[in-house]
């Protein structure tokens, strides 16, 4: 049987092997119709496919032992085995020597292989190497003979992955695979150059390092081209040396290579790189399959073969290359050599002829295309003439609209000029001789506004916009609120309303929402704004900062990331685009309010008392911005529990208020609460009365809001209830909690109310009351995610107080248990009033000695407690005074007799505390104790 023959046999009889019984029958049945000889050679051997015969296990001739690692073969050692082909193997090696350290790759002929056709070829290929010189190719470093007879070649040692392997990887584009594919050429190119064709190209023979550096390897089937094709050709099997994917097809017909045939691999390769895929569509895989479509079958174009991959970005790819990249490949593809590029160099040339927009030589030089490939490589040049034509047309159409405008404006102007000129003309001051204020005018303002620019809505939407600042600036937030709503409606009207205008009416808008207490309602208008502002920050820089500014206040509890983020973009604009000192202050200002919030009060405190000095070097000491920003120092000194440097920034900034606000402004009354509640703190209850007073006086004097009242009546009825007037106090609290219900926003105060008039009940010895208050305020507080657990803890220890004030211990442990497991071992109130609870439990089962330990350890828990709670220290060093008159008269009287006078120098005005601990020393028998004689603390700086 000729070789022929053979192949016939060989690739019927893989397809008939891989069938079920049946379908084999039915396929050689046919094949016996039109060749019998061939199907009675294949039934012959199908007859042996399940024949076991013992002596095949047995191989006729012992192969040699192969190397190993740690072998010497010449001067070098080999490290591992890198690879194995057909002919040989690949090991990385080292020199023996020590001259130096530098890996290489030892290439040697398989152990035991004496066919004499691989010595010839591995003998030409390092007669090859050594012609071949460049960087792209694995340099030939030296060759010998090991002592055992076998041939071998040092080569570079290329550290890198395959071609395909390094550019799916690095998911390169088209441009970037391009590039390494030319890398590849100018390999090819010089060893042509240097006679050589290699036979053998494709992806696994491509090495490329991590530096994106080529290297083509294995010239073991090269070919000079000087030499006459020889036996070489085909080993004594009759099977080719070449990998059949990317023969040529003069190689599949044993015709005579040239460096065409390189090309055609080359082919190949680029086909693959570009594609992921090889050019032809098989059936069935099997050689003679593969060897028909190489010789006749026409390759899929690229652009067609993408599409049937699963990339998400096949349509794009498709495009990219669709035409030129189409053309290049399949010219290299050509089944006829002459048809194929002349050389590798050409193929190379096409390629950079596509990347620089220019026709390429494997399609048609039509004029459409050449006209096509023009435009499209000058396209950027073209586009800027036609880009600065239709500029100069438009700046023509701007301007003579400009002009249009302009006279508008200028008539909008007088008209606005001439309103308010008439405002003035027409008040009571030239009519009477009175004086006119600010807010009698901007009344008639707006009232002279709805008359005379009932028809000008753009005019009149613009004054009311005027109008809602000032009111605003007045502390009128209601009323801005209802001139802001009938600016809206206004603006509606008006369809080429201006950007500016729209950006204003939002944010003053939001702003109001703001100052009312509702940030959620700021949210709700600004958000739908923030797109208009980004598009029009180049435009507006001065509106868009402050639209940013107001919309991370209203986002600054919900959301600080965002705030932050609004905060940074306006002091951006308000820095380069504005040079806006002032602006910058106050968003400096804002970024330090963010850290008040996250409870880092040192960085806010350095921050707010920068900005304050950054404000007064700009000459802004009576600015209004310094009163937000003393009272801002203020409230953070009062968090950090420094009362004296707190009420002092309170006072500073409360005499600015009054002078440049007045005394009814909202921010003076922010101002006196924050000085009130700095007097609670240190216990001058007159003080913080009196303060709580002017506060209601002040929102007397202007029309007062709902959260106003309800704070009002909180603060005074706290106060009330430490100088001991309860019945004011309770009054206080019932209004509160009257005011509050059944307003969702205001279900923070209204559980504040509940929970005081729990406390106040619990002091009257009305239990049941007391308990009905701090279940209804814990019930609404659990229902109100706003409401944070610190606020619910403390209705908690409330409610665990009354029990134990009403002698039922077990229900207040089991109240404060859910609490205590949440807070861990943290030392908090609630594990001072646990052990508190024990105590009294102990009382009935125990020694007073065992009672006396926990209150002792509940005492240092409430003293290690930060902020220390002295109320609670307090309470338990009166139960531990009450604990030890039990036992000894004198030790208890002088215990309380401490405590007391430490309570009278705290609280000067009297407490609640003084109260409760002379109740107890009232019930332990001992006379009440003379008032010691301590001076009153003065009042904090005004």
């Amino acid at each position: 049987m000729d070789r022929a023959q053979w192949q016939r046999v060989s690739d019927a009889l893989d397809a008939l092997l891989e069938l079920e019984a049946e379908a084999r029958s039915a396929n050689l049945a046919a094949i016996r119709e039109n060749d019998p000889a061939l199907a009675d050679a294949l039934e012959n051997m199908l007859a042996h496919e399940h024949t076991e015969d013992p002596r095949i296990d047995q191989p006729i001739v012992t192969a040699p032992p192969g190397m190993a690692s740690g072998d010497t073969l010449g001067p070098y050692i080999l490290d591992g085995k890198l690879g194995e082909g057909g002919m040989g193997q690949v090991w990385r090696a080292h020199r023996a020597d020590g001259l130096h350290q530098i890996p290489l790759a030892l290439k040697l002929l398989r152990p035991g292989l004496a066919d004499t056709n691989l010595r010839t070829r591995f003998n030409r290929e390092r007669e090859i190497l050594a012609r071949l010189a460049h960087p792209n190719i694995a340099r030939l470093l030296d060759a010998g003979i090991a002592n055992t007879g076998v041939p071998y070649l040092a080569l570079e040692y290329v550290e890198g992955k395959s071609l395909l392997v390094f550019a799916r990887e690095r998911n390169l584009d088209i441009d970037s695979r391009i590039d390494l594919f030319k890398q590849v050429c100018d390999a090819v190119s010089h060893a042509h150059a240097n006679l050589v064709v290699h036979r053998d190209l494709k992806p696994s023979n491509i090495l490329v390092t991590d530096k994106g550096q080529v290297r083509l390897l294995d010239f073991g089937i090269g070919k000079l081209l000087e030499e006459s094709d020889d036996v070489i050709e085909h080993t004594h099997t009759g099977l080719r040396p070449f990998t059949l994917h990317y023969a040529a097809p003069e190689q599949i017909r044993g015709e005579t290579v040239t460096t065409r045939t390189d090309v055609y691999s080359m082919g190949v390769v680029l086909y693959e790189l570009l594609t992921g895929k090889k050019p032809y569509r098989l059936k069935r895989e099997s050689s003679a399959q593969w060897e028909e479509a190489i010789l006749s079958a026409e390759a899929v174009k690229p652009s067609q073969a993408v599409m049937q991959t699963d990339r998400v970005d096949a349509k794009r790819l498709s495009r990219e290359l669709s035409g030129d990249l189409d053309n290049i490949v399949l010219k290299a593809l050509s089944k006829q050599a002459a048809d194929r590029y002349t050389s590798v160099e050409a193929l190379s040339a096409d390629l950079t002829r596509y990347q620089e927009g220019l026709p390429v030589k494997a399609r048609p030089q039509s004029f459409g295309y050449r006209t096509r490939k023009f435009l499209l490589r000058h396209r950027m040049s073209i586009l800027s003439g036609i880009g600065l034509a239709a500029v100069l047309l438009t700046l023509l159409g701007v301007a003579l609209w400009q002009r249009s405008e302009a006279v508008r404006e200028t008539a909008r102007a007088q008209a606005m000029q001439n309103f308010m000129v008439g405002l003035f003309e027409n008040a009571d001051a030239t009519q009477k001789g009175k004086p006119e204020d600010v807010a009698t005018l901007i009344d008639a303002a707006e009232a002279r506004g709805e008359r005379e620019l009932v028809k000008q809505p753009r005019a009149h939407a613009e004054l009311l916009a005027m109008i809602a600042r000032i009111r605003i600036a007045l502390g009128q937030y209601d009323r801005a609120s209802k001139v802001l709503a009938r600016q809206e409606r206004l603006l509606a009207m008006v369809p080429d309303a201006p950007s500016s205008l729209t950006l204003e009416a939002a944010t003053q808008s939001g702003r109001v929402q703001r100052l009312l207490g509702f940030p959620s309602r700021c949210i709700a208008i600004l958000e739908p704004k923030v797109t208009l502002a980004t598009n029009e920050q180049a435009q507006l820089p001065a509106h868009v900062a402050d639209f940013y500014s107001q919309y991370a206040r209203c986002l600054r509890t919900s959301n600080a990331a965002t705030a932050r983020y609004y905060f940074e973009r306006s002091l951006s604009l308000r820095r380069s685009a504005l040079g806006d000192d002032i602006g910058v202050v106050e968003n400096l200002t804002d970024l330090a309010a963010l850290s008040f919030d996250a409870r880092d009060y040192p960085d806010a405190l350095k921050r707010f008392k920068d900005a304050l000095a950054k404000l007064r070097a700009l000459g802004g000491e009576r600015h209004v911005l310094s009163i937000d920003l003393l009272r801002s120092i203020g409230t953070t000194e009062a968090a950090m529990h420094d009362y004296a440097a707190a009420g002092a920034a309170f006072s500073e900034a409360l005499d600015h208020s009054l002078e440049l606000q007045g005394p009814n402004h909202p921010q003076t009354v922010v101002l006196r609460r924050a000085m009130a509640q700095g007097y609670m703190e240190q216990g001058q209850y007159e003080e913080a009365a009196r303060e709580y007073k002017l506060v209601q006086n002040a929102l007397n004097g202007r029309p007062q809001g709902i959260a106003d009242a309800i704070r009002s009546q909180i603060d005074m009825a706290a106060t009330a209830q430490q100088l001991g007037h309860l019945d004011e106090a309770q009054t206080g609290y019932q209004r509160a909690v009257r005011l509050a219900n059944g307003r969702s926003d205001y279900a923070a105060a209204q559980v504040e109310a509940l929970t005081g008039l729990a406390s106040l009940f619990r002091e009257l010895g009305n239990y049941p009351a007391a308990l009905r208050n701090a279940n209804v305020a814990r019930k609404l507080a659990n229902a109100n995610a706003a409401i944070s657990k610190e606020v619910e803890d403390r209705i908690v220890e409330e409610i665990a107080e009354t029990q134990i004030a009403d002698g039922d211990v077990e229900s207040a442990l089991e109240t404060l248990d859910p609490v205590l497991r949440r807070r861990g071992a943290r030392a908090s109130k609630a594990q001072a009033l646990n052990l508190h609870a024990r105590a009294r439990l102990a009382k009935n089962a125990e020694s007073l000695t065992r009672t006396r330990d926990l209150l002792d350890i509940a005492t240092r828990l409430a003293d290690a407690a930060v902020p220390k709670d002295a109320n609670l220290v307090w309470r338990l060093r009166s139960y531990d005074a009450d604990a030890l008159c039990r036992s000894s008269d004198t030790e208890g009287k002088k215990a309380f007799e401490l405590l007391i006078t430490d309570i009278k120098r705290e609280r000067p005005d009297g407490a609640m505390r003084l109260r409760e601990t002379q109740s107890l020393l009232a019930r332990c028998g001992i006379d009440p104790l003379p008032p010691p004689s301590v001076a009153h603390p003065a009042s904090a700086p005004r």
